[in-house]
């Protein structure tokens, strides 16, 4: 008699990052208050606000760059499962951001050694996870800078001798290098002329999907969250207002705030 075993039910991945009850205050002001979000494995969040509506700050509470009063931030780790980055000690969590984390700061100039050249730069994140060997950075810079569209013979320039669009796409490449599976963004396209703009878009939407990365996108600009995240939260006041699927929210806005911000770019 034949024995078939009955296949098992495959289960859908669990949520990337799990954020529960995230709270910010500055005295007696609000940062940002009671924020909650699942994001899964390749899944781009949003998150779109008017100056001071505290995107910023929540995206620095979870990168672990400011420490939140109160919440969680639960990243599913690759070796220990889910754990609250908040609570983590400080040499795990800057090995996370080394690893699996990434931070793309809105002024490339936060984000790059200006003094150090282009390879340099590439290759210091490469050398942070344990790569010794010269000429595989090198070769992996390389890659990388063929990526972002910097031509090979660069590699040694420093990134002062770069536009602000080519110091931008260095600084993308030097944080994607190491594989992350989590990228936060600041504004990624802040300060860059519009036909820049569109350019690293387009750059950045091919390196998410290729890679299968989550991201988390904190914008001003409507027209960026469309090209890139898959879901939206809304932010006034330091509080989610809204949140949804991108394209639902933005044609199909609820709160009055969200209503708002949608008329002043059709107005436009």
């Amino acid at each position: 008699m034949t024995l078939h075993s009955t296949p098992k039910p495959q289960t859908a991945p669990g949520p990337l990052l799990q954020v529960r009850g995230l709270e910010k205050r500055y005295g007696s002001r609000i940062g940002c208050t009671d924020v909650s979000f699942d994001l899964f494995p390749g899944e781009v969040m949003g998150i779109v606000g008017e100056s001071g509506s505290g995107k910023s700050t929540l995206l620095n509470c979870l990168a672990g760059h400011l420490t939140p009063d109160c919440g969680q931030v639960i990243f599913d780790t690759r070796t220990a499962g889910p754990c609250d980055t908040v609570t983590m000690g400080e040499p795990e969590r800057r090995m996370l951001s080394r690893t699996d984390w990434a931070f793309v700061h809105q002024n490339p100039r936060d984000g790059l050694r200006m003094g150090v050249s282009a390879g340099g730069n590439v290759g210091e994140r490469l050398m942070a996870v344990g790569a010794r060997h010269y000429g595989n950075i090198r070769d992996q810079a390389l890659d990388w800078l063929s990526r972002v569209e910097i031509a090979a013979e660069r590699i040694d320039d420093r990134p002062s001798a770069f536009s602000g669009g080519m110091q931008q796409r260095l600084q993308i490449a030097r944080n994607l290098v190491t594989g992350p599976r989590l990228v936060f963004m600041d504004e990624p396209t802040g300060g860059l002329d519009v036909s820049v703009q569109a350019r690293l878009l387009d750059l950045l939407r091919g390196l998410v999907r290729r890679m299968g990365l989550s991201a988390v996108i904190v914008t001003h600009d409507l027209a960026v969250v469309r090209l890139l995240a898959d879901r939206l939260m809304v932010m006034k006041d330091g509080r989610v207002v809204e949140a949804g699927l991108t394209d639902q929210v933005l044609d199909d806005p609820q709160h009055g705030y969200t209503q708002l911000l949608v008329s002043s770019v059709l107005q436009v």
